[in-house]
């Protein structure tokens, strides 16, 4: 009986390999769903840079984005890019 076994294991190894090979078919008609979406919205007038920030911003929670803007305020604040509190009192 190895045979058998070893038959199902190729059936099921061969299974597998077309799913992956669909979905990344899949995922590359999408991205380019993603793409165009982009370009419509560069045309209409829209910053596609930006955009794609706020759309990784919204994927976060309010805590991971508060967190995140706090350590980004504290690094520019350091770097001189911002006042410093005391400077804006001033």
């Amino acid at each position: 009986m190895p045979g058998t076994k070893t038959t199902f294991a190729h059936g099921q190894l061969k299974a597998i390999v077309e799913r992956i090979e669909r979905l990344e078919e899949e995922k590359k008609t999408i991205a380019g769903d993603i793409k165009e979406v982009y370009a419509e919205a560069k045309a209409n007038g829209f910053d596609t840079k930006i955009l794609r920030k706020v759309i990784s911003l919204r994927k976060k929670e309010p805590t991971e984005r508060e967190e995140e803007q706090s350590m980004l305020d504290v690094y520019m604040a350091a770097l001189g890019m911002i006042p410093e509190e005391s400077e804006e009192a001033a």
